[in-house]
Parts: C-alpha cells; structure tokens; sequence
C-alpha cells in the first residue's frame, strides 16, 4: 500500500473513530430523554440488584451503524450490525430470562418449544453465513470454488461466534466492551480491517462510562451487534490461518461457557480480576 494510500485509510479511521464515539454520546443523552414507557422495558436489574437500562444496547448499534456507513459502507458491514442488533433486541425485549446457553435453548428445541434465544441462535448464524458469502464475493477474494466454500464456512463460525461469545462476556460493567475495545484497538493494525476496529474504538469509548458505572448495559441487542462488528473485523484482518485459529477459540470459549463459570475463573485470576474491575465504581 503507498503512503497516499495508507494515509487516506488512516485519515478515514479516524473520522470513523470520532463519528461512532459522538454518536454514542449524542445517542445515550438522547436515551435518558426518552418518555418513561418506551424506556420501562428496556429496564432490567443486574448482577447486584442496581437498577440498569438495557438501552445502551439500541445506542451502539445506532452508533456503530453510522460509524460503519463512514468507514466502510457494504452491504456486509450494515448487515452485520443491523440484523444481530435487530435479533438480540428482540430477545431483550420478549425473551424467556428462565432459559439461559445453547443447552437451554436446544433442550426447549427438542422439547417443542421454540425461544426467542433459539431463534436468534439460527438467525445469528444465517446473517453470519449471508456476510462470510458476500465477503467471498470481493475482488479480494480468490481460488477455487471450494477453498470459497471452506473460507465461508470458517468466517461464518467466525462471526456469529464472536457475536455471541461477547455476549456471554456482558454479565459485569465493561467487561465485554473492555474486550471488543481492546480487540478493536488491536486490529487498527491491518489496513483492511482498521475502519471497522476504529468504529468499534469509538462506539465503546461513547457508552463505556455509563457501562462502567453499573447505569446501563449493552444487552444482547448491543453485544450481539458489536460482537458481529468484532467477527467481520477479524475476518477482514486476519490470515486464512489466523480466521481458523479465531473460529476455533470461540468455538471452544462458547462450548466451555456451557461448564465453566467465566466470572469465576476471572474472580480467581489475580491478573483478570484487576483487569476486569478497572473503572467501575467501588
């Protein structure tokens, strides 16, 4: 890439950074102005029983969707925001908080009843599998049908992996944005994926205060779209190796959140536990 190049994605990461951080903030001044029945369900109580709006969630996809329209306007990287913002709100809003992990949801499958987490369990994966094949379908994209096929399917595990697996991270203040944040800000590096990362900076830098605070929560609504932002920025920044590597890890993470409590083994780690706590209000 000449230095022109590079300074016009530079240039435009930046905008794309401070678009999604003033979004945020514009978004979540305009949330508190909301008339109570609209915000009333969207209320909910966290891990310690402190009142928490759920809001920050409609925020970041609005935020991040405007960042992405800036930074990197395809099809694929609105789809990737919208529909598992869309799916996740949907299950905020009516989902059965009594059915909780893939097990849950695919014992209520096999027992005929059909939850809102199941749903969106197959919509994350058909909106995953619809952006890995409209990537497939860029000049960047080369070789035979099959290895196609194969990259497709990694992506697709991929994305609606991480979509989820941030989710599973929201269960403290800033845990899951300290994650896409930092996994964001590590993938600045790669050109190609740099306007996504630097939406996903700005869009987590504009509702981390209020997430920290114990005010708000992203929700599945805002986890499941900055999760699916997350997936498509290490689909287009990383090796065909390296996008294995990353299906692989969430594949395992999301199979081993099933057995293992992730705040306890954070709460144990000396290490975690400092990292995990920083910000929040004593």
């Amino acid at each position: 890439m000449s230095s022109t190049a590079a300074g016009v994605v530079t240039t435009r990461a930046l905008v794309t950074a401070g678009a999604g951080l003033a979004a945020a903030r514009l978004l979540t001044r305009a949330s508190r102005r909301l008339p109570a029945d609209v915000r009333r369900p969207w209320e909910r109580h966290n891990h310690a029983g402190a009142a928490v709006t759920l809001l920050e969630g409609p925020v970041s996809v609005g935020a991040a969707t405007l960042a992405v329209a800036i930074g990197s306007p395809s099809p694929s990287s609105l789809i990737v925001v919208v529909a598992p913002g869309l799916l996740g709100g949907l299950d905020d809003l009516t989902g059965d908080t009594g059915t909780k992990g893939l097990r849950g949801h695919l014992g209520a499958l096999r027992s005929g009843r059909v939850t809102t987490g199941a749903l969106k369990v197959v919509g994350l994966g058909a909106t995953a599998a619809c952006v890995a094949l409209l990537e497939g379908t860029s000049p960047s994209s080369h070789g035979p049908g099959a290895g196609r096929l194969r990259r497709a399917l990694v992506d697709t595990v991929v994305i609606a992996g991480t979509a989820n697996l941030v989710n599973l991270l929201d269960l403290r203040p800033g845990r899951a944005l300290k994650v896409t944040t930092a996994a964001g800000t590590l993938l600045l590096a790669p050109p190609v994926a740099r306007p996504l990362a630097a939406g996903l900076v700005g869009v987590g830098g504009g509702v981390l205060p209020e997430d920290l605070a114990g005010e708000s929560m992203l929700g599945d609504c805002g986890a499941n779209a900055l999760g699916g932002l997350l997936g498509l920025a290490l689909v287009r920044g990383l090796a065909p190796g390296g996008r294995l590597g990353a299906a692989a890890l969430v594949t395992g993470l999301t199979l081993l959140s099933e057995r293992v409590s992730f705040t306890r083994v954070i709460e144990s780690t000396p290490v975690l536990r400092e990292i995990d706590a920083w910000g929040r209000r004593r």
